[in-house]
């Protein structure tokens, strides 16, 4: 196998929303000693509801859902193993509503369970049932190897890489995940140099998604992973190159599309008696979404409504799409022009980290709806920072009144678990995404390297390498949004069976895998049994 070279640009797997228009292994305990992330987590999930904990992470359904299978079949209640918003969360359970939280959001803290004991138990049995129950290298000895002088510690070295060979490459990777969290300076180095010898980019989607995640650990490894992220910048493709990588992931897996379409018809009922319409985006990117509304709005009946879109913008975007804001003014006035639509274009170049009410240009009389596209789990909250930006933004937009406020975010929990919880769910989490590029696109096809390497492993990296405000790529699952939402003094609004049908009519052209899935008020759109995307309205 060939090691990988990544070539990043500054838009992630999250980028190609801003920017443009596999096979799962179901949630079962580990089995003939296979690791399997998900099944860790699960069990972690599982224990810490059975001994009394009950978080967002791990409370038991408590009402039915209507599942929706791409491409039409629909029912009305769940089968034994079916993908579920609450049953099938792979995060780790973790503390975050506190009523004594002085921010009014979800508290960090540290979670409900060791964070390393069960895929330590899992090594003791992995070396029990390759070496035999006598053998020497107990997770003990493993986890102190680096106190130990240099013949023990060479000793126990090679036990370890004994094993190695035995070992799948999913294995290898978590092995080595466990040594690097340890600092391991002796096992840590020889184990990525194993996962180097089997990853290649044009490989299986584990074999591609483990040249991006060694690379985040050997990083971390180093203590340079904030500036080997930045060092990214260097190696990133012009912006066309970039657009068109983009693009091979907007047309051929529906993430992207699922955030454009239930937002659009979300906005599209909650203002379809209203004469004059603002839009908030708070990251508009190349403003694709909106052609789309301005497609849809001029065959409203009577005419279309007046437009106005105040487009929220940072440098990361301003690159991919090769200019400023102005770029974005002139495409989405051609476009309304060309339908009719009556249009004006407010630019507010800054992170959202930035904004203040009256960059916003909020005016009396008009009826205001406000798009989260994949943006929030950027704005750092509690756990990096007091200022607590993700909380503020929510209660600056409650503060406008607005009609409707549009959430589309990964279903992933990555903010504020421990690092081998974060390592284990990113894992979980880019597997079925990289499976689900693989049905879509040949092994060897470049479209799909390049869009792989430049609007995804960028993030992969970010998650496993840098920590504290170097860390940007922080997601919660919905669960969490639901509680800041709520605690920033929104409702949340149901969703019409015209939201829901619309868009489960995109997925007809995808993979049958991917499934569309309502709970707790929300759409899940994933693929087999990981929930990948959420959708959900408040106000």
């Amino acid at each position: 196998m060939q090691t990988s070279t990544i070539h990043h640009s500054t838009g992630g797997v999250h980028g190609l929303f801003y920017q443009h228009a596999q096979d799962m292994t179901p949630y079962f305990p580990y089995n003939n000693m296979q690791l399997d992330s998900a099944s860790i987590a699960t069990q972690m999930s599982s224990q810490a509801y059975n001994e009394g904990y009950v978080t967002l992470d791990s409370t038991p359904p408590t009402s039915m859902y209507n599942v929706y299978d791409s491409p039409s079949d629909v029912t009305s209640s769940f089968k034994k193993n079916q993908f579920s918003p609450q049953e099938s969360q792979s995060y780790i359970s973790d503390p975050h509503h506190s009523p004594d939280n002085n921010f009014g959001s979800p508290a960090s803290g540290s979670s409900v369970v060791d964070d390393n004991s069960e895929l330590r138990n899992w090594l003791r049995d992995v070396e029990r049932s390759l070496l035999g129950p006598d053998s020497c290298l107990t997770d003990h000895h493993y986890c102190t190897l680096t106190h130990k002088g240099d013949l023990e510690a060479s000793s126990t070295l090679k036990q370890v890489m004994e094993i190695v060979p035995r070992m799948d490459l999913k294995q290898v990777l978590c092995l080595s995940a466990q040594a690097v969290a340890d600092k391991d300076l002796v096992v840590a180095p020889s184990l990525l140099d194993e996962v180097g010898k089997r990853v290649s980019v044009c490989g299986t989607p584990i074999e591609r998604l483990a040249a991006y995640m060694m690379e985040g650990l050997k990083a971390r490894l180093e203590v340079s992973g904030f500036n080997i992220y930045k060092k990214l910048k260097c190696q990133q493709p012009t912006s066309s190159q970039l657009l068109s990588y983009m693009h091979v992931l907007y047309e051929y897996c529906p993430y992207f599309q699922f955030a454009y379409t239930s937002a659009n018809l979300i906005i599209q009922e909650a203002t379809q008696n209203e004469s004059s319409i603002h839009i908030i985006d708070f990251q508009i990117g190349m403003g694709t979404q909106w052609v789309l509304l301005f497609e849809s709005l001029a065959k409203r009946p009577g005419g279309p409504p007046f437009v106005r879109i105040t487009g929220v913008d940072d440098s990361h975007s301003a690159y991919a799409r090769g200019g400023g804001l102005e770029v974005v003014a002139y495409r989405l006035s051609k476009s309304a022009e060309s339908y009719g639509v009556p249009f004006e274009f407010h630019a507010a170049a800054m992170s959202g980290c930035k904004v203040e009410r009256e960059n916003l240009g909020v005016l009396p009389g008009e009826a205001l709806a406000v798009n989260f596209p994949f943006m929030l789990h950027h704005m750092p909250d509690e756990s990096v920072n007091t200022i607590n930006h993700r909380d503020r933004l929510l209660r600056l937009v409650k503060s406008l009144s607005p009609r409707v406020v549009t959430l589309v975010e990964q279903e992933s929990n990555t903010n504020t678990p421990p690092f081998m919880h974060r390592f284990l769910e990113t894992l979980d989490y880019y597997t079925a995404m990289f499976e689900s590029i693989d049905v879509a696109l040949p092994r060897n096809d470049k479209r799909r390297i390049h869009a792989e390497q430049h609007c995804v492993a960028r993030d992969i990296v970010n998650m496993i390498a840098c920590e504290d405000e170097e860390r940007m790529e922080r997601h919660e699952p919905f669960g969490k949004w639901r509680a800041r939402f709520s605690m920033a003094g929104f409702n949340q609004l149901p969703l019409s069976m015209n939201v829901k049908n619309g868009t489960r009519g995109l997925l007809n052209k995808f993979d049958k895998n991917y499934r569309l899935e309502e709970g707790l008020g929300a759409l899940y759109l994933g693929w087999k049994n990981r929930g990948m995307a959420t959708s959900s309205a408040w106000k």
